[in-house]
């Protein structure tokens, strides 16, 4: 029964038009949608209108879409499955555009059909899912949506809904036992070959092509159940639901020869000619489709860039060696070849049964992380370090590693977003909802400058340092002495005493006899986010190099682990951090030069930023982990609205998702406009404001004393 104070159709018209006017030619067309929903009780009336208006912030024409067709989603759906549709229709405009996503939303009852009862979104588990896959060994992979199941080597496409099962965690079961097949097929050399040229030689090439997944599923399935046994159980458990068989009698004698541990996919090629004629493909529930052409594009991009980038680290690993850090600027001089070699050495926990090590001059060396996981993807790859690319790069080595200035309306298009990239959702605060893979980031290195201006502040500030390395020193703590220890260096005499006594009256005599001298450590892990805009531009630039080289000679004194990075970038299509200095690095020269290398960019995206250092400082195991950002302005970008309330909006989001894994934020800031916006975003009582640039050298290592002690 209707309400009487439901909102008339010449009401419900004009609230429309409010949203709606840039793309609708006539009232008309918006009273023909009016006079529909005038007969919905007005909290429907409401509830239609509020999301129309959020839409519209996106694109109209969607919002007008919705409009039209949200009579027959209240007649399919409650509210929270209407959100669940227009969320994926928008989901499907920011990946694949405007038309695509109005399908989305005239198919409502096909949505709804599947989003009954027992129905599972990609959504609702992608971050658990992400958590799980990246927990596996391995190059870490992305998680998107997708109509096939399958992996480019750096993705993994899954249905963006799962409703085979009655229970919703046998739904997530399945999910889980996609992304372990995909993710094996990297792990294990699936892709090693050219799959899609071995299978020209076919009469049928797709024939083929299902054969050999069949032959490498089987082989993946012992993989699988010799790394992760409590899965493969679980995948067990999902075949036997379906009635589906795991391996055919037909297929047993070929199943053995590939659940050998030495069994590779070289066997799985071998097989495929000799039962190509005497057996069908088998497709499982989880197993997905394989796409060797879109690997084969993935690859080549990535072995190139890889090698190249290998090749530059290695003249960087030499010239350490030498204590001769250079900037990556210089790295295109001829050097000569050093001579770095790779070592086998037997490890039966590895897919292959080996590790590598990495030798120069006969002398084994321990490569950086950011050099380990290189190697560790290009053997994943190919299968070894090819001696190719031990050659150390030459002239003009570093092209790849160049940050040639790119035009923000081509930086999207080909490859380049996907060069090393990072893909980050964003908040959008008018749908109420993120956008997923919003923003695509990249890390690169601050180019290196001579250290004149870092060797220029520490005499400028030298009575300073002096000070601040006294008050940090105090800061470490002494060491205390613990008494009543089951063991330690000295006896303690006092509860010696005691414990004869205990004896003496019949009681059973303790153990804890012992003193030992114990060092109160700290475990701190503090992360600077350092703002690059361009309107640091001047005094702001030097301020804050100053105020880190401060911190620098301060935190060398008290031990604590700490890593700098500077953010900025152009759009959400270029959004770039600057490394500084990683955790594990030491305070070198290099990160001297980096300080000195710290320049103005462009604009201040500040939610991509925090989300990625948030990830890095993830990675570190420590008690205590702080987020400190140097900034002198609030959230900006050029063009696509992210300026205003957008931007704030996104960048509180991301430091309430740093917030819940124990980060704790803190903003440093020069905007004497900052009250406006900081406390909404940080609290209160995590930031502060510098009203004079010239003081920032001298407050930042105050206020680290402050947030540490």
């Amino acid at each position: 029964m209707k309400s009487n104070t439901n909102l008339s159709p010449e009401q419900m018209e004009d609230r429309l038009d409010e949203f709606l006017i840039s793309v609708l030619s006539s009232r008309r067309t918006a009273g023909g949608v009016a006079q529909m929903l005038a007969t919905c009780e007005r909290s429907q009336q409401e509830f239609v209108l509020q999301w129309v208006k959020r839409i519209a912030s996106s694109n109209a024409e969607m919002a007008y879409q919705f409009a039209s067709h949200a009579i027959k989603a209240m007649s399919l759906m409650d509210e929270a499955g209407i959100e669940a549709w227009i969320i994926h229709a928008m989901d499907v405009y920011d990946k694949k555009g405007l038309h695509p996503a109005i399908a989305v939303l005239r198919k409502v009852e096909d949505f709804s059909q599947a989003q009954k009862n027992t129905s599972l979104a990609l959504d609702e588990i992608e971050r658990i899912l992400d958590t799980f896959v990246a927990g596996l060994s391995g190059r870490r992979l992305k998680l998107e949506s997708a109509e096939r199941v399958y992996t480019d080597t750096e993705t993994l496409f899954l249905p963006a809904l799962l409703n085979l099962f009655e229970k919703r965690q046998d739904n997530f079961s399945l999910f889980k036992a996609m992304a372990v097949h995909l993710w094996a097929q990297t792990r294990f050399g699936t892709w090693r070959m050219s799959l899609s040229q071995a299978i020209q030689h076919f009469p049928l090439p797709d024939k083929a092509c299902r054969l050999f997944h069949t032959l490498e599923r089987i082989r993946l399935d012992a993989c699988i159940a010799r790394e992760l046994p409590g899965l493969h159980r679980d995948i067990n458990l999902i075949l036997k639901k379906l009635g589906e068989t795991r391996i055919p009698p037909i297929w047993q004698p070929i199943a053995e020869q590939l659940a050998h541990p030495s069994a590779t996919a070289q066997m799985s090629y071998d097989l495929l000619p000799k039962i190509y004629s005497t057996h069908s493909p088998l497709a499982l529930c989880y197993q997905g489709v394989l796409v060797p052409d879109s690997v084969d594009e993935i690859m080549a991009l990535r072995l190139a860039r890889e090698k190249e980038a290998f090749r530059i680290a290695l003249v960087q690993l030499n010239k350490n060696k030498q204590n001769k850090p250079i900037p990556l600027t210089e790295l295109d001089v001829n050097d000569e070849k050093a001579g770095f070699q790779i070592n086998k050495i037997p490890d039966d926990s590895l897919p292959d049964g080996f590790k590598f090590e990495l030798n120069l001059d006969g002398q084994p060396i321990v490569p950086p992380d950011n050099v380990k996981s290189l190697m560790d993807s290009i053997i994943q790859d190919v299968g070894l370090i090819p001696e190719e690319y031990l050659v150390a790069a030459g002239e003009g080595g570093y092209h790849l590693l160049d940050e040639a200035e790119r035009s923000p309306s081509s930086v999207w298009k080909g490859v380049y977003h996907e060069e090393g990239a990072f893909f980050y959702n964003e908040w959008d605060c008018h749908r109420k909802h993120y956008r997923k893979n919003w923003c695509v980031l990249r890390e690169t290195d601050v180019h290196p400058q001579p250290e004149s201006f870092v060797v220029k502040t520490l005499q400028h500030h030298k009575g300073l340092i002096k000070n601040l390395r006294r008050t940090f020193e105090a800061l470490r703590g002494e060491d205390k002495l613990l008494k009543a220890q089951p063991n330690g260096e000295d006896i303690d005499f006092d509860a010696l005493v005691k414990a004869y006594a205990d004896a003496k009256q019949g009681f059973e005599m303790t153990n804890r006899l012992f003193t030992k001298m114990h060092k109160n450590e700290r475990n701190i892990a503090v992360m600077f986010m350092v703002d690059m805009s361009g309107s640091t531009k001047g005094w702001i630039n030097d301020a804050e190099r100053e105020a880190l080289v401060l911190l620098c000679e301060a935190l060398e004194t008290l031990g604590d682990r700490y890593a700098i990075y500077g953010f900025s970038g152009m759009t959400r299509k270029r959004c770039e951090v600057y490394r500084v200095k990683r955790f594990n690095e030491p305070y070198s020269n290099l990160v001297q030069q980096r300080i000195s290398g710290i320049k103005p960019q462009d604009y201040t995206r500040m939610g991509v930023a925090i989300r990625h250092l948030s990830e890095l400082l993830n990675g570190v195991d420590a008690r205590i982990k702080l987020l400190i950002t140097l900034s002198d302005g609030r959230p900006d970008d050029y063009g696509d609205n992210y300026r205003g309330r957008y931007g704030i909006e996104d960048t509180r989001q991301a430091l309430i998702e740093a917030k819940r894994n124990n980060i704790h934020p803190f903003c440093i800031t020069l905007d004497t406009e900052a009250k406006d916006y900081l406390g909404h975003m940080y609290g209160t009582v995590n930031y502060i404001v510098i009203d004079d640039v010239r003081k920032l050298p001298l407050k930042v290592s105050d206020i680290y004393k402050k947030l540490t002690s």
